[in-house]
């Protein structure tokens, strides 16, 4: 829970100075508290040292890149909110961006109040969804994130631990397509191997639940949690 009157804080990981220093002067303008580092080993170091509510990583940076960073720090069960910025703009590299775990990608350059508002909203709804109590997820069923209660017409159940961090990764991208792979990294820990068909077992379950029309299978990609 974030004290009232605390800045949030960013870890920005940019190995250009005058590009850190620019990014992070003008989000500190915007109120937050940044800590700019300029290699992939000194971001993972730092990540595990101190608490940050959002990171901001550069890809082609030095000793470490920005997607083999965010992957150690998944793995690591760290699952605070990405954005990566970066001058990779292949299709392939968005596709490996967000398989490494991210939430957003930009394209260099950008405007610094596009990311400012990327950022904010990246944010609000991380911490909404850490917070709420119960979501409503459609006519029949609500989900309590921080008990895995689904509360529906005929009564309630209990999720298992791994099927409620499947379901709050889906919900956290609601309406967007997860990968296999951010999935699997947000819900198994690193000594616990997870696999494309333990997930589809997962998944199975949850849809089974929830209704097919809920958890939607994007062939050979992922799956997406429909908006109601």
């Amino acid at each position: 829970m974030i004290k009232k009157g605390a800045r949030l804080r960013i870890l920005l990981l940019e190995d250009d100075p005058l590009i850190g220093d620019i990014v992070s002067e003008f989000l500190e303008e915007c109120g937050y508290e940044v800590v700019n580092v300029f290699d992939g080993e000194e971001a993972v170091d730092k990540a595990y040292e101190e608490r940050f509510d959002a990171f901001i990583f550069d890809v082609k940076v030095p000793l470490k890149n920005g997607f083999d960073v965010l992957k150690s720090l998944r793995a690591a069960k760290q699952d605070v909110p990405t954005i990566f910025i970066t001058s990779l703009s292949s299709v392939e590299d968005m596709s490996n961006g967000y398989d490494a775990g991210c939430d957003d990608y930009i394209k260099k350059p950008f405007e610094l109040k596009e990311l400012q508002l990327r950022l904010s909203k990246l944010l609000k709804r991380s911490f909404s969804l850490n917070n709420e109590d119960k979501i409503v997820l459609n006519d029949l069923w609500s989900f309590e994130p921080n008990t895995g209660k689904l509360s529906g017409k005929e009564g309630d159940l209990f999720l298992t631990k791994k099927e409620t961090k499947i379901l709050k990764t889906l919900i956290s991208h609601k309406g967007k397509m997860v990968s296999h792979e951010q999935i699997i990294n947000a819900a198994w820990d690193y000594d616990d191997e997870g696999t494309e068909e333990n997930l589809r077992t997962y998944i199975k379950k949850l849809r089974k639940i929830l209704g097919k029309e809920m958890i939607q299978n994007i062939r050979k990609q992922g799956y997406l949690l429909a908006v109601s």
